[in-house]
């Protein structure tokens, strides 16, 4: 092949020992460059595959840190192999409390070797007088190949030289050897611990490792453990049973796992307690009372699963529903039983009718120690029984006004005094709720009531030892001692909603409670100048204006936020002098957080953000977010339908059309009406006055925020907008006389304004 002419100034470099030899090549190979791929390449793949295995072996493992290990370890082992090169078929995380187990299957037992084309140094400075200068056997040597192997390319930035790279693979077993502590030691998780002298950090102590490619063991040391742990093939059962020894192989381990009494499918092992529990409660004639986290929980504590059937002690059925099923279920994982017909009532002071005498427990024991098993966990039950049944008696002895007393004695948070002035404060904030929503009578005599002693059950002895019933304890023992229904409730309920998820309170006065406590609490916490900061909210701030955006929606209650928050501003920069409140930005930070929970929840609640937007943007739709929250919902969800309807695109173009002529005239955007705004002895033809009557016909629409009647006008008013921009009688906005221009703008600029009654539709995506 002769050089093209782009190369004929290489030829005369030649000289004898290098024009016959790599020089021609060179020359040569210019031509194909374009045809050579610049990259890495993979060398033959070896047919032989196993299955490797890895068995981590601790000590009894936090229920909560097993899923998220296993989670870790999948996606780390994954991403590691696929670095490797390392091809391989199914691979399956799986684990128990004493053991995290990755079998990889089909794991090829070698690397393929990896042919690689590493870029050098340009042409023109590689070679010297024709002969290879440094720059070229330098980087033929950091290479390891011959500078005559060096082949010039065609690049973007003209010819380079290539070496061409062959990396032999290394054995998988090797590989994995040198892996498996990096996997161990990148594991993360709450509270993890050394032991011994050594400096091995995991969740708790490593006791055995087995690694296995086929049948073959790979070594692998954690030096760090005291003692240290070596790879080898004992593995460990049920702690009922010996060391499971001379493992051969990931299936035969699996084997022996399963007859030693160990099931290590973690699905599998779920799905069996699901079943179980259900077939007991069943039988029992209850509805098992498990949550799903406390049934993650239990699958993550044992190994063996067994279900087993306690039964509680007759005078314990005395107690509240709610302090038995708690210390079932968040101190001893038990599961509660429910009588079939057994209603809601959450100021329910016996358990009879609520629940069954029995309960389940679900045990790593084998069956010949099942009697002793539910004999033991019977006892301990019983105990923490008779504790509540003391704390209750205990608590009985004071009146629920003694234990309010009592709270001028625990202090609420530095410089904001104690539990009682909160209480107090609480009550000021209610007065002002009564006052902005118009409430009053039975409503709100009883709201009023809930404020004064909602508090008092935190110096109890029973919220003292079960601090997840404070309120709830505090509504029982005021219905016990025969105050008001209304009232009891409103306490019991004034913590709702806990979370994501929950329901918030069931009652007007229970609702009114729930907004007063949350209101204070932002209040006092801004006054005191901490804010909620990534992840760090101390105070559950964040939740606070989650819980009185979700209340205000799920009561209907249109309550003017910003409005009260600069009274309640006001109030707090007079009552906390030292901290030096400035009321106005107070009320503007308490603005903005709410404002943030709103859209937050939107979101999360599905809404698209465009829509979100529209109803939350800049301008008059900002205010109104604050000051009716209900309100701004109303439209979200009017919005949502137009779009799902496909009515949302039409209605934005007849707006967007307005509007952005309107935004040329001054006329402000609270002016909904056409009275005073539009004088229609300056109109010359008829498609103005037929646009006004859209518009007189839509302003009290606007005014009383009807709107889907609103939404349907804006839509009837397309007609009438065409012919106004397009049609035969069409008119220039922009007209030559200053009186006529502004009378058309001003026409445009009132639909535009009752159109953002509804959304600003400049926010929204077509």
């Amino acid at each position: 092949a002769q050089p093209s002419a782009a190369w004929q100034w290489l030829i005369p470099w030649r000289i004898p020992h290098w024009t016959d030899s790599p020089a021609k090549s060179c020359i040569n190979s210019l031509k194909l460059a374009k045809r050579l791929p610049i990259q890495s390449r993979l060398g033959h793949v070896r047919a032989v595959a196993n299955t490797f295995l890895l068995e981590i072996g601790t000590e009894e493992l936090p229920a909560d840190f097993v899923p998220s290990a296993l989670r870790q370890l999948e996606q780390r082992v994954r991403s590691d192999l696929n670095d490797l090169r390392l091809a391989h078929g199914e691979l399956s995380v799986t684990g128990t409390p004493r053991r995290l187990l990755v079998v990889v299957k089909d794991l090829i037992d070698s690397q393929p070797d990896l042919e690689e084309d590493r870029k050098g140094p340009p042409v023109s400075s590689a070679f010297v007088d024709g002969r290879p200068g440094p720059a070229a056997i330098g980087f033929a040597k950091r290479c390891g190949v011959d500078p005559s192997d060096l082949q010039p390319r065609e690049t973007p930035k003209g010819p380079c030289l290539f070496a061409q790279v062959k990396t032999p693979g290394q054995a998988s077993s090797a590989l994995l050897g040198q892996y498996v502590p990096r996997w161990i030691d990148a594991l993360q998780g709450r509270r993890f611990m050394r032991w011994g002298c050594g400096e091995q950090r995991f969740s708790r102590p490593v006791r055995w490792l087995v690694v296995l490619l086929g049948d073959a063991l790979i070594p692998v040391t954690l030096d760090a453990a005291d003692p240290v742990v070596t790879s080898g093939r004992t593995s460990r059962g049920h702690r009922l049973h010996q060391p499971l020894k001379d493992v051969k192989s990931a299936e035969e381990l699996l084997a022996q796992l399963a007859r030693a009494g160990v099931m290590v499918n973690r699905e599998q092992r779920a799905e069996t307690i699901r079943t179980a529990i259900a077939q007991e409660a069943e039988r029992c004639g209850g509805q098992a009372n498990c949550p799903e986290s406390l049934f993650q929980e239990l699958v993550d504590l044992v190994e063996t699963p067994s279900v087993l059937k306690g039964k509680i002690a007759d005078r314990f059925l005395d107690l509240p529903p709610e302090v038995i099923v708690t210390v079932m279920q968040a101190h001893q994982r038990y599961v509660p039983l429910l009588h079939p017909q057994a209603g809601s009532d959450p100021l329910q002071l016996q358990s009879r009718n609520v629940l069954r005498p029995e309960f389940l427990l679900v045990s790593n024991g084998l069956e010949p120690a099942s009697d002793t098993i539910v004999s033991g966990n019977q006892r301990v039950l019983g105990a923490r029984l008779a504790d509540a049944e003391f704390f209750l008696t205990v608590d009985r002895r004071q009146s629920s006004e003694q234990r309010r007393a009592n709270l001028a004695q625990v202090t609420f948070a530095e410089g904001l005094g104690t539990l009682l002035d909160r209480s107090e404060r609480m009550s000021w904030v209610m007065d002002q709720l009564l006052l902005a929503l118009q409430l009053e009578g039975p409503i709100a005599s009883h709201a009023r009531r809930a404020a004064h002693l909602c508090k008092h059950d935190l110096v109890c002895q029973m919220v003292g030892e079960f601090p997840e019933l404070q309120g709830l304890m505090g509504g029982k023992y005021l219905l016990e001692e025969g105050e008001v229904r209304d009232v009891a409730l409103a306490v019991a309920e004034h913590y709702q909603p806990a979370g994501a998820g929950d329901a918030p309170p069931t009652s007007d006065a229970g609702a009114l409670l729930a907004l007063a406590e949350r209101i204070e609490l932002l209040l006092s916490i801004f006054a005191k100048g901490q804010r909620p900061t990534g992840s760090s909210d101390p105070y559950a701030l964040r939740r606070a204006g989650n819980g009185i955006v979700q209340i205000l929606w799920n009561r209907g209650w249109r309550l003017p936020l910003q409005s009260l928050f600069k009274t309640a501003a006001t109030h707090w920069a007079e009552r906390f002098p030292a901290f030096k409140v400035e009321a106005s930005a107070l009320a503007n930070d308490l603005g903005q957080l709410l404002r943030q929970r709103m859209v937050s929840q939107f979101e999360e609640d599905g809404f698209e953000i465009d829509l979100v937007q529209a109803v939350s943007g800049d301008g008059v739709s900002t205010d109104r977010l604050l000051e009716d929250p209900v309100d701004a919902r109303d439209r979200l969800l009017l919005l949502n339908n137009l779009r799902t309807s496909g009515r949302l695109q039409g209605l934005q173009a007849v707006v967007q059309r307005a509007s952005r002529l309107a935004d040329k005239g001054d006329l402000p955007l609270s002016s909904l009406c056409v009275e005073g705004v539009v004088d229609a002895e300056l109109f010359d033809s008829p498609s103005e006055a037929s646009l006004l009557v859209e518009l007189e016909a839509m302003s009290p629409l606007a005014v009383a925020r009807d709107y889907e009647g609103l939404a349907q006008k804006l839509q009837g008013a397309a007609r009438a907008l065409e012919a106004f921009f397009d049609g035969a009688e069409s008119v220039m906005v922009m007209a030559d006389d200053p009186s006529i221009r502004r009378n058309r703008l001003n026409l445009l600029g009132v639909l535009r304004n009752q159109a953002f009654v509804l959304a600003r539709f400049d926010n929204i995506q077509s």
